[in-house]
């Protein structure tokens, strides 16, 4: 039990990623605030993983939505340990088709409300000793030509965790940041149906996408995602680490 006692935050806790870091944290022995938008996916979930698990339905739209989940963690556990945040949203724009009102709202979700969120925890996580996990992308790195806003949000998040992190390891408080490849969440699979794809295009992808011969999962990264906020990781902060079937920069993929 690597979580026995602690209390967890997950922002976008609802579904994909962020439900099987949910989960993966109440198997660990640990309780979890989700938070979300979709109150009826929250409550199933809740639902699932039983007194281990509390939701704040919560807008990261809306400045005060910082606030109302700590105070929502601690009403519901009476203290706070860990915060992932994980919620974002997704968006495909160039520089020809961005709009102002979707970048600033693409860098409200994805990058203000963490940080804010970070700073409401924080008398917590320095009283507990305790950690910030960052979900970014791998698209922080440079991303896809049609991913402008979102790329940019993730590369601001990587400075945003070292500068936190190298400021506050004096107080106890690490913060890492985890940056995904391609994960078979149930969006993605919708999205890419959305696009023109085959239903079950997952199961025909060639080795130079996937050289394991199939599409990480949700699972498989929250798994990866335990070792960072529980005591294991202890003095480990200011890391940003790639999660991917293959090195993102310099990348050589395997023809077979």
């Amino acid at each position: 039990m690597r979580l026995k006692d602690k209390v967890v935050i997950v922002t976008g806790g609802t579904s994909g990623i962020g439900a099987a870091i949910s989960r993966a944290v109440v198997s660990e022995g640990g309780k979890v605030l989700i938070t979300g938008i979709v109150e009826a996916e929250g409550k199933a979930l809740v639902a699932e993983l039983g007194s281990a698990a509390a939701l704040s339905i919560a807008d990261l739209v809306d400045p005060a939505s910082p606030k109302k989940i700590v105070a929502d963690c601690l009403a519901a556990f009476g203290r706070i340990d860990s915060l992932v945040n994980c919620a974002a949203i997704f968006d495909q724009s160039n520089i020809e088709t961005l709009t102002y009102e979707n970048f600033q709202k693409m860098m409200q979700v994805n990058l203000t409300a963490p940080l804010f969120l970070i700073q409401a925890c924080f008398p917590e996580l320095k009283k507990n000793k305790g950690a910030v996990l960052n979900i970014g992308s791998v698209n922080a790195h440079a991303g896809e030509a049609n991913l402008l806003a979102y790329s940019t949000s993730k590369g601001a998040m990587v400075t945003m965790t070292r500068n936190l992190a190298n400021a506050n390891g004096v107080n106890g408080v690490r913060i890492n940041q985890i940056n995904p490849g391609w994960i078979l969440t149930d969006r993605e699979k919708k999205m890419k149906v959305e696009q023109g794809m085959p239903d079950g295009w997952w199961k025909t992808l060639p080795k130079s996408d996937v050289p394991f011969g199939t599409m990480s999962t949700p699972e498989q990264l929250a798994a990866g995602c335990i070792y960072w906020i529980s005591d294991e990781s202890i003095p480990f902060t200011a890391t940003v680490l790639d999660l991917e079937q293959f090195t993102f920069i310099g990348r050589n993929p395997e023809k077979n």
